[in-house]
């Protein structure tokens, strides 16, 4: 069986929490955006899309080790579509996640079949996208858009 990931959380004050992963890892806090909170740590919704993008990457980066292409190193940028739903309520609407190699695409003979399979092995985008539309782009070292 799978570990099961945890974590507690606990309101420090106002929209200020302490999310802490275990004795592994440091404690984080998470606040809201001023003016409804104080801005002192990342937002639930920046969350999301961090664990969206965090995924990808590694997937991307485990796929390109299977493939045995040398991608140059992965990193991303996100963002979150904010909407406000039937009843006006924010929701996050969809998530854009562009992600970019560090090395040209004409270098790794087998980017088809790394960019045809990797998202499918991340976890948590893949479980995001049954309720939120998630977008991605991949570009190499060079800016070409690959997918």
């Amino acid at each position: 069986m799978a570990p099961q990931p945890t974590i507690t959380i606990t309101q420090v004050k106002g929209f200020k929490f302490l999310v802490d992963f275990g004795e592994a890892f440091p404690n984080l806090v998470t606040d809201e955006p001023e003016p409804i909170g104080r801005g002192a740590g990342p937002s639930p919704e920046q969350l999301v899309i961090a664990g969206v993008s965090n995924c990808l990457c590694a997937s991307l980066a485990f796929a390109l080790g299977k493939f045995k292409q040398e991608g140059g190193g992965v990193s991303a940028r996100a963002a979150a579509r904010i909407e406000r739903n039937d009843e006006q309520r924010l929701r996050i609407g969809g998530i854009d996640v562009e992600i970019t190699l560090g090395a040209a695409a004409e270098g790794m003979p087998r980017i088809d079949q790394v960019l045809a399979q990797f998202e499918r092995f991340c976890t948590v985008s893949e479980s995001v996208k049954a309720g939120i539309p998630v977008t991605v782009s991949v570009r190499d070292g060079l800016g070409e858009r690959l997918k």
